[in-house]
């Protein structure tokens, strides 16, 4: 029997796997680097150990300091949650050599598909579709791109060692390939130490299912159903669901045959997912073989009723699967959100910050799977998911309407989040009719989302009076004298705020008993506050009470009534005089790593060239030329941790004008 168990993970993963060791009386211990000393997956396990460093590269992806950790804490198993090691072949050889269990499948099985290219004859071999491809080593670059040549455009390069989306390009012109290779095999070595390649035929409109297969240490294989996992960007799933909607029966069980025997292939044990990629006639294809516990994995629970973490260290016990597919049915269906700390109306880029507030409605059906809480700092140094909402219901219909809700009170602020773009896709007639695809995102959302920004003007005149009634409160000179009083009764007091370029001056007359008339524009209305409580307040906007949540910064005021939401500045009346950046700077997205720079001084560029990269949130991010011209300045070098909006490179039109260029 295992008694205590490593985490080799952080952030909501290891959370939730602490919980599940806390259910079944098994002891945790935590690793954390310097960043995550105070985050939550240490404060819920029993111990922790700290592996000094920042980035992920420094710990937790050392393999030597997690099986030493484990040792020194007198752990017997390791379980390694997603992503990090948790597909490392040699990660799971330490483990075991050192005497400690290791709580996923064999080393070999993670080898032999933990290799896109070698999984990929194994499945042929074993009769699992595939794609057809390219079938070189996928080490040199140029030989791959010569070989991908022969396969028909558009192609999908992607790392053989990993998944995620890192290292994944989809190429539409034979001029792209090299570059998009080299590119792509620097993010596969920066993710997963392994920049080997590999180009299949890109199989256009797909649909993204996934099964999940189990196996035990007696020869037993069975799978848990299906998940739909189409609504992507980047690659990277943002929304999950079970059972995938409209898929015929037929399919259903030809793929969880297809599933069962890739897993049998390589005598699979503990929890697996084998993913493919179905067209539209619903001729599927092997994808990859994932050889760990899923992001998505609460879905299949909530159908299943089963805890796949407990089934997992069952059988690294050497226990037999708890379940026999006889036994099993999809109950109802489930849908997962995902939480990501980026800004859609800008290409989804990662974002930092502090959250100054975290907060959502406990429901008995609503499940929130999360590794941070109010006060955490989301920094460069690791993925920007925050948190996954699961909601589950008899139908699809009930567990979409409950979703809705959830994202809908869910409390945010601090940081720039994916949250609002979530509520619209849930509501989107295309995804509400199961007809997503993998192009889904792109092909809505080309532009990127922004959220309707109508409601600012009422939300800026509540932030005003909150602003106007706690200064009241706190006041100290003439007290008994209503809050400003004026010898002129037509002068109003105001103040002014900006959502990003639009600013809103809201008037205000206060009455008395914390009751104000408010102006913003167009709008009118009496505003009253109730009841305050710190950062959650009552207040009435002619005659019509809601609860309206608001913290702040020095810099920045987050306020949200319901569903809506806004980041407001405040705007001082004598604002303090300032410099731009040079015209034709070329600035960073977000902080970051350099990791490319591709240009130097008096080079002449093209638009859309590549003139460098910024590493961050374990994602690479291109900076390109708006237009063509040259450059006059490089002001970074390569390794430099640059912040947000510094600038980079500078370079001037041909005719003599500077341009911006990021």
């Amino acid at each position: 029997m295992i008694q205590k168990i490593l985490i080799a993970n952080r952030g909501e993963i290891a959370v939730r796997i602490a919980r599940t060791c806390r259910e079944m009386g098994i002891s945790t211990v935590a690793v954390h680097s310097n960043p995550d000393a105070n985050a939550l997956h240490v404060q819920v396990t029993d111990e922790s150990i700290a592996l000094p460093g920042e980035t992920s590269a420094e710990t937790y992806l050392q393999i030597e300091k997690i099986v030493e950790a484990a040792k020194r804490s007198g752990a017997d198993a390791i379980h390694p949650g997603y992503g990090f090691l948790s597909e490392n072949a040699e990660f799971a050889e330490a483990v075991v050599e050192a005497g400690l269990v290791f709580i996923g499948p064999s080393p070999s099985a993670i080898r032999e598909m933990g290799s896109k290219s070698r999984s990929k004859a194994l499945m042929e071999k074993a009769g699992v579709p595939v794609v057809p491809g390219t079938r070189g080593d996928g080490t040199d670059v140029q030989a791959l791109a010569e070989e991908a040549k022969e396969i028909p455009l558009p192609v999908l390069i992607k790392a053989s060692a990993g998944g995620g989306g890192k290292g994944m390009r989809i190429v539409h012109k034979p001029q792209d390939l090299l570059p998009e290779m080299e590119r792509a095999a620097r993010e596969a070595e920066k993710a997963f130490g392994d920049p080997t390649l590999l180009v299949e035929r890109y199989v256009e409109s797909p649909r993204h299912i996934e099964i999940q297969v189990f196996g035990d240490q007696h020869g037993t294989i069975h799978h848990l159903f299906e998940r739909e996992c189409s609504v992507q960007r980047r690659h990277q799933k943002v929304i999950e669901e079970s059972p995938a909607p409209g898929l015929s029966a037929a399919t259903r069980e030809a793929m969880g045959k297809a599933a069962v025997a890739a897993a049998e292939a390589v005598a699979y044990t503990g929890a697996g997912t084998v993913e493919f990629i179905v067209d539209p006639d619903e001729q599927f294809y092997f994808l990859e073989m994932n050889t760990r516990l899923q992001v998505e994995h609460p879905v299949t629970e909530a159908v299943t009723g089963l805890d796949l973490v407990r089934e997992q260290i069952r059988v690294a016990e050497g226990s037999p699967l708890s379940f026999h597919p006889d036994d099993l049915e999809q109950l109802g269906a489930a849908i997962e959100c995902r939480i990501y700390a980026e800004d859609p109306s800008n290409q989804f880029l990662p974002c930092t910050g502090t959250l100054e507030a975290w907060e959502w409605t406990e429901d008995e059906s609503l499940r929130m799977d999360t590794g941070v809480q109010a006060g955490d700092t989301i920094s460069v140094f690791y993925d920007p998911m925050l948190a996954k909402v699961i909601t589950h219901g008899e139908t699809r219909e009930d567990a979409l309407r409950k979703m809705s809700k959830a994202l809908e009170q869910f409390v945010i602020q601090g940081v720039v989040t994916n949250l609002e773009f979530l509520e619209h896709v849930v509501k989107h007639p295309t995804f509400v009719e199961g007809k997503a695809t993998t192009h889904f995102i792109q092909d809505t959302y080309p532009r990127g989302f922004s959220a309707s920004r109508e409601f600012d003007g009422i939300l800026a005149m509540h932030a005003a009076v909150l602003e106007s009634f706690e200064r009241d409160q706190n006041r100290t000179n003439l007290p008994g004298v209503r809050l400003g009083f004026r010898n002129n009764p037509f002068a109003r007091q105001w103040t002014t705020f900006a959502v990003g370029e639009e600013e809103f001056r809201v008037e205000y007359e206060p009455l008395g008993s914390g009751r104000y008339a408010v102006t913003c524009g167009a709008h009118s209305a009496e505003i009253a506050v109730l009841e305050n409580a710190g950062q959650r307040t009552r207040m009435q906007f002619n005659g019509h009470s809601r609860v309206v949540r608001r913290s702040q910064t020095e810099d920045s005021v987050f306020i949200q009534i319901g569903a809506h939401r806004a980041t407001l500045e405040p705007i001082p009346r004598f604002p303090v005089g300032g410099s731009d950046e040079d015209a034709g700077s070329c600035l960073s997205p977000m902080p970051g790593k350099v990791v490319a720079l591709n240009v130097e001084v008096g080079q002449a560029v093209q638009k859309g060239q590549t003139l460098a990269a910024i590493e961050a949130m374990k994602m690479e991010h291109p900076i390109v030329a708006a237009e063509d011209g040259r450059v006059t300045d490089v002001l970074v070098a390569l390794g430099d941790q640059v912040q947000a909006q510094a600038a980079l490179v500078v370079i001037e039109a041909h005719e003599g004008t500077a341009i911006a260029s990021s």
